[in-house]
């Protein structure tokens, strides 16, 4: 069988560094498109656009595109609470929205959804890794260890490591 051999672009379409140009899609149907997919920071999208148009091109886009309510931080946060919420801690979580721009005021109301739910959260991601007590310190470490690279505080660890109901693990 013969293979094609690979399209190569006229010089005269090349960009300066080599690469293929971009397609010639607008800033705001870049944009929907990514929001199409997934719900977007201000912070996120903005980065993404960036390299497409100038820096006040890509601020009014983003400014219609809040105002006819395709882009919006409340949905975007409450996406990542969504996402996370069943693996990763308080602590994690919040630090993912302050990264893309979540105000604090937001931030605060989420923190204080999540904190009423950490420990029921943190016993099950404790369960399906571990599923049993530490027997020695070792153990015990690893286990802390574990629970907080994934965001959740010491004094919930604390309460899971001594707290755990032996016989809700007998039930699986």
């Amino acid at each position: 069988m013969r293979r094609a051999s690979p399209v190569t672009l006229p010089k005269s379409l090349e960009t300066n560094d080599g690469r293929k140009p971009a397609s010639g899609l607008s800033l705001k149907a870049r944009a929907v498109g990514y929001l199409s997919r997934r719900e977007h920071s201000r912070v996120e999208l903005e980065r993404k656009l960036a390299r497409f148009g100038e820096e006040s091109e890509v601020r009014a886009v983003l400014d219609s595109l809040e105002k006819e309510g395709w882009l919006s931080t409340e949905r975007y946060a409450q996406s990542v609470v969504h996402r996370l919420a069943a693996k990763q801690g308080t602590l994690r979580i919040v630090r993912e929205l302050r990264q893309h721009g979540v105000s604090d005021a937001q931030i605060s109301e989420l923190r204080n959804e999540l904190q009423s739910t950490e420990l029921a959260r943190a016993r099950e991601v404790w369960r399906k890794r571990f599923g049993q007590l530490p027997t020695d310190a070792g153990q015990r470490a690893k286990q802390v260890r574990f629970l907080m690279s994934r965001g959740f505080g010491l004094a919930t660890i604390r309460q899971v490591l001594r707290g755990v109901d032996l016989d809700d693990l007998v039930e699986d």
